[in-house]
This record gives structure tokens, sequence and C-alpha cells, in this order.
């Protein structure tokens, strides 16, 4: 299991030399108007899957890389004393201990080797992790330790299908899913319009995202509350 930890440190890294962070900046329309979609995504999932209040939830992120995500939750109501951060990636985690509050919590290292006698959470988050994960049974025994921390449920968010520019991810569809969580109830969204046709779109006008990403099968990734029943 440590190689496909050292694996994913290796595809992280070749990410980086291709300048992933630039393609992907915020402030790009692309970029931007997909963040707020997947943010009006979550507080459909806050309201239709029974979350709210969500002062009082505990919440630990799986590969939390700078800790945007974890900003996103604060920016909804979560409260840091509440928020916990996992991350492989030593200088990802060193960057989330630089901005995110002293109260949100971070846990370097292996996710497969939490301590479930830590503590649990409420809410277990995992953000486009699983499709950086190529070996099979690395991605059930993190799935499965994911399951044994949470209280609540496991907030899923990644892309169903594979890169054919990029061999270093692999999609992890929807039946995929329910493989590595059979004793779950799943609710699940079809969100964000693939990001190359949302580039391109973009380039012309910003509001043309919204225009085709009415057509739900050019929409890349899911959300999916995968919840204990």
């Amino acid at each position: 299991m440590t190689n496909e930890c050292e694996a994913v440190q290796q595809r992280y890294a070749r990410r980086d030399m291709k300048n992933w962070t630039a393609l992907y900046s915020p402030l790009l329309p692309h970029s931007y108007l997909s963040m707020q979609e997947k943010e009006r995504a979550l507080i459909r999932w806050i309201y239709s899957c029974g979350i709210a209040p969500v002062e009082s939830k505990t919440v630990l992120e799986i590969g939390c890389g700078s800790g945007n995500n974890l900003l996103d939750l604060m920016r909804l109501g979560f409260r840091p004393e509440n928020l916990a951060g996992n991350e492989l990636l030593k200088d990802r985690w060193e960057a989330a201990r630089r901005r995110l509050p002293d109260a949100v919590r971070i846990i370097p290292g292996d996710a497969c080797r939490i301590d479930p006698s830590a503590g649990t959470f409420d809410i277990i988050l995992q953000s486009t992790v699983f499709t950086s994960i190529l070996d099979g049974a690395f991605q059930r025994k993190l799935a499965d330790r994911m399951w044994s921390l949470a209280n609540l449920g496991v907030l899923w968010y990644d892309f169903t299908f594979d890169n054919p520019r990029n061999p270093d991810v692999r999609g992890v569809p929807l039946r995929r899913v329910r493989e590595l969580f059979p004793e779950a109830q799943i609710t699940s969204w079809r969100i964000t319009l693939a990001p190359p046709i949302s580039r391109l779109v973009c380039r012309i006008h910003p509001g043309l995202y919204h225009v085709f990403n009415v057509f739900p099968w050019l929409r890349t990734h899911v959300l999916c509350w995968i919840a204990k029943k």
C-alpha cells in the first residue's frame, strides 16, 4: 500500500510540473463558474440531506490540499474548530496550515493510517482524490477507513470519466462508488461542465458555461452523499 502512496506523490509532482495550478486559477471564468456551481450543489446537499444546522457538524477532509474546500465550508457556516484536514503531500499541508485558522486541525500523512480511536467525524469529505488513486485495493482500503471514521456519511466529489490526455488519473463512475460503499444509501448529483468544453466556450463568453451545462451528458463530475442507513 505504501507504494501507491509514493505513486500518488509522483503523479501530483508531474501535475505541478505541467502548471495545473495556473490552468485552474480561480480568476479564470471556467474555474470560478464551476466553483460557483459546486457551491450551489453543496447548499442543495445541506438542505436536502438534513445536514443543517451546519454549525454543529464535524468534518474531516481526506486530501485537503491547500485548504480550499475547508475554506468553502467555513463560508457556508461550518465552524473552524469542527473541521480537520488530512493531506499526504508535505508542501500542500504546510500551505493549508498557513491559510487556515489555527482552530482547524491538520493531520499529515497517509489517510489509511488515521487511527479511528482518535475520534470520528460527522462527515468525511473527499474531493478529486480517488481519481488519482489507480490501485483498486488501495481505493477500497481508503474507502473502508473513511467509512469507519464517519458518523453520518461521506461527501464525495470526483469525476467519472477517464482523461485521455492524463494517464495519471482514472475516472471513478458511480457504480464504483457503490462498490466501495456497499452498505450506504447514496444520493448523487451530476455537476460540472467538462473542463475542456468550459475552457473553450468561456473564451467566447462566460455566459455560455450555463448554456452548455444544461445538458447532463456534458457534466463530468458527481457530488454524492454516501449516507449511513
